[in-house]
């Protein structure tokens, strides 16, 4: 992983990580609240479809070149995934799964591959710029992983959330959901409508925002390492000759936590994908 060295003219540690984290978007300015529509980040969208398409080609190849035969090992590996995934919405989903299914397995292969963009190095957009500056085309900021952008996670939460009340209203109708909204957790006595109501409207958004909040923070908190890491291969940018200590973490720690982050892209994964299976097996059943 490579490092831009700290010098007089250069970025210090502060600037170097907040450089790295900082969206390209249609402003050129930093986000500065939570929610703001006027802002797009290009980076974001870009690499979050582009992964979708590569998710969805991958399925596709896998498909074409299945066989009732002995399963080549990229066969295997997908039959294995497609069975994991089988399993839990099987056990999970009590009704049609016709959809819920295929939706389940992109959405684990599509955030994985998302994921996996964090094991780039960070430092890559800088022979980007450098190829593309014979071009006289310069990309100020560059954030790779759409998962660590709140804005990504949190429109992939809605997405969810908007799947949820469409399986609600398809299996209960709208007069069974509102009767659910209402009489729900604490019985259908008109006077507590009100405390129903609200507990509802709330559970939806603790739904909503702690799986987005999730897969952010943890990928969010990953990619931050590394770039720590990353700043220790610079030391002896700092004035001070550490450069067998940059050496030990750059590389060596560097390959620790990139192995160890192997982990975390498949597990936060596997979370999403099971608490977006949960909450439609909840939307299936009836209070």
């Amino acid at each position: 992983m490579s490092v831009e060295v700290s010098s007089p003219t250069g970025l210090q540690p502060t600037e170097y990580i907040l450089e790295h984290l900082t969206n390209l978007n249609s402003t050129g300015h930093v986000q500065a609240s939570i929610v703001d529509f006027s802002i797009i980040n290009y980076d974001t969208l870009f690499w979050s479809i582009s992964m979708g398409l590569i998710a969805v080609g991958f399925l596709l190849l896998a498909a074409r070149k299945a066989t009732s035969g002995v399963p080549g090992r990229f066969q295997a590996l997908v039959e294995i995934v497609v069975e994991l995934v089988e399993t839990q919405s099987k056990n999970i989903v009590h009704g049609d799964r016709t959809y819920i299914a295929p939706l389940a397995l992109f959405v684990f292969c599509w955030i994985i591959f998302m994921n996996t963009l964090d094991l780039i190095p960070i430092d890559w957009i800088n022979g980007v710029n450098g190829f593309l500056g014979v071009f006289h085309v310069h990309i100020p900021h560059h954030k790779i992983v759409p998962t660590t952008d709140l804005n990504g996670t949190m429109g992939m939460s809605l997405s969810v959330l908007l799947i949820i009340l469409y399986y609600s209203l398809k299996i209960k109708g709208i007069g069974g959901f509102a009767h659910e909204l209402i009489s729900a957790p604490f019985g259908s006595k008109w006077y507590l409508a009100p405390f129903n109501l609200l507990l509802n409207l709330i559970e939806y958004v603790a739904k909503t925002v702690s799986l987005g909040m999730r897969l952010f923070g943890n990928m969010y908190a990953g990619e931050l390492i590394f770039m720590l890491i990353a700043l220790l291969g610079g030391v002896w940018g700092f004035g001070v000759d550490l450069s067998f200590l940059g050496f030990v973490g750059h590389v060596i720690a560097g390959a620790a936590w990139a192995i160890f982050h192997i982990l975390v892209i498949l597990l936060q994964a596997f979370i999403f994908m099971m608490l977006t299976l949960v909450y439609i097996g909840q939307a299936h059943s009836h209070h």
